[in-house]
């Protein structure tokens, strides 16, 4: 058990609070002190049990200085060193601390695959085994400042590394602790600038606004934005949903605090549960010793986003239910309640309501999430906006490949009108981005247009629209006399399955000169 004594800060206060313990037999494994102004002690007691705990709370408050005791799930350091994992575990490139001696102290999950090894056989291997011709710490005391991009080869690639020296305040090099190594791939700089390039745009500029729909839900959106108060956002998969829920976090008062997304579609209940609230020291079987941080405790102060909140479990809409209600919950395998000011922000593909009347989803849960609401079109419904559209996803990747950028022949752009884009923009930007890659000329054709035909077709299918009524009608008519009169050959046969008379038929087909040479 770990416990937090809020106490006043004089000499010997620490002596009695050990006392008290020493006579009841009670061993500390560990403790630390905390608080602004060192007004706390944190003790780690592995033997302390709950009824022991409840017996000598007066014991303790009756110590001269002590003003509370109460159970904590983590010590100070444990907690720094969960977010410190956390964070280090979040960046896809590898991070590692070099000691002056050449060894690796502490390395995160991508430097350790670089490495071959598992993270906790990291500390201790020399970085001399796989980088050649690379003496970090003669570099680090000649230099004593930051390198950046400094060209090295780590296990055969080619990468260029940042190095930042850990050093005092003092000029010397002995009171120098090392450096901190960050490697990014040599063969990856140019798709590491265009995604700098791609995130230089931010918030609500970010999104295309070509369509007067999208428009209008951008307009609202930036109106519920500052508001601190749950936001649902409804669309089908590819409408960008978690982009504009990070539009809205940005123009919040929060936009400087973390935003942390979960996709609850998909995971189990037990993995979905652990991921959003954590879990305490020794949970269950195979958990970390020191307990886990879930993304809410990581989001303090920010927005949570949750992605596909209409499949989370039962359990989970009763947890999630009552952080909204009263701000706080329990971690997983812990019973100390944890009190958090986030925002949560949802998403669904599904309508909630509906879920609601067939009993699959908490109706209060669902009015609590529903105080505010945006509902993003589907991109069949924002076609007035699709060739600027397809310009901008043109442009992107042709940077991206690094090739010219092509135009977009109209037949092309006809045949992107005339799709039901079940996967929306984030399908509309990869079959352009695929068009780009196939395109070898300074236009992109039809035929470079790649078009699944899964999903629900559109009413039409491929039959064009060009001209007037009058005429678009008349194509249609000639196509379904001639698609029928091979089965009905004859006028009053192909009236009687038209149900009109054979007199309009063979009218039909003479003006039409169906069945004619």
């Amino acid at each position: 058990m770990r416990i937090k004594i809020h106490c006043q800060n004089r000499v010997g206060i620490l002596r009695d609070i050990l006392e008290l313990l020493v006579d009841y037999g009670i061993n500390v494994a560990r403790g630390e002190v905390g608080g602004e102004q060192g007004n706390a002690i944190y003790l780690h007691c592995p033997n302390l049990i709950n009824l022991q705990f409840q017996a000598l709370r007066a014991k303790f408050e009756a110590i001269t200085g002590v003003f509370g005791v109460k159970r904590v799930g983590l010590m100070p350091s444990e907690r720094r060193h969960l977010e410190l994992n956390a964070l280090l575990g979040a960046l896809e490139f590898p991070v590692l601390s070099i000691d002056m001696g050449g060894s690796i102290v502490a390395a995160n999950r991508a430097a350790a695959a670089l490495l071959g090894v598992r993270v906790d056989e990291v500390p201790g291997i020399a970085l001399s085994r796989y980088v050649e011709d690379f003496d970090l710490p003669e570099l680090v005391r000649a230099n004593r400042s930051r390198i950046n991009g400094l060209r090295v080869k780590v296990c055969g690639d080619v990468f260029l590394a940042d190095i930042a020296p850990l050093q005092s305040e003092h000029d010397d090099s002995e009171a120098m602790a090392g450096a901190v190594l960050t490697l990014h791939r040599a063969d990856r700089v140019g798709e590491r600038i265009y995604q700098v390039r791609k995130q230089e745009l931010r918030g609500f500029d970010s999104i295309f606004q070509s369509s007067r729909v999208m428009a209008a839900v951008v307009r609202e959106a930036r109106r519920m934005a500052p508001l601190d108060a749950p936001l649902l956002i409804e669309g089908e998969t590819g409408t960008g949903k978690e982009l504009l829920a990070r539009a809205c976090h940005l123009a919040s008062p929060r936009g400087q605090s973390p935003f942390m997304a979960l996709n609850c579609a998909g995971l189990p209940e037990s993995m979905a549960e652990t991921e959003l609230f954590g879990y305490g020291p020794g949970a269950f079987e195979g958990a970390r010793a020191e307990g886990k941080l879930g993304l809410l405790e990581l989001t303090a102060g920010g927005t949570l986003f949750l992605d596909g909140v209409g499949e989370m479990s039962p359990r989970l809409q009763a947890k999630l239910l009552r952080f909204l209600q009263d701000g706080c919950f329990r971690r997983v395998g812990s019973d100390e309640e944890v009190y958090l000011d986030v925002r949560v922000t949802c998403a669904t593909q599904v309508d909630l309501s509906e879920l609601c009347a067939r009993g699959e989803f908490r109706e209060d849960l669902y009015h609590r999430l529903n105080v505010l609401s945006l509902h993003i079109p589907p991109l069949r419904e924002c076609l007035d906006g699709l060739q600027p559209l397809a310009e901008h996803f043109l442009d992107r990747a042709s940077r991206q490949i690094g090739c010219p950028l092509p135009g977009l022949a109209p037949a092309a752009l006809d045949k992107l009108g005339r799709y039901h884009w079940p996967g929306n923009v984030r399908q509309l930007e990869n079959v352009l981005f695929q068009a780009v890659s196939l395109c070898d000329g300074a236009v992109v054709k039809p035929e470079h247009v790649r078009l699944p035909g899964y999903g629900a077709a559109q009413p039409l299918g491929d039959f064009s629209l060009e001209g007037g009524l009058d005429a678009i009608v008349g194509r249609f008519e000639k196509a379904v006399l001639e698609r029928l009169h091979g089965e009905f050959p004859s006028s009053r046969l192909l009236g009687k399955r038209l149900g009109v008379s054979h007199t309009t038929i063979a009218n039909k087909l003479r003006e039409h000169r169906v069945g004619k040479e």
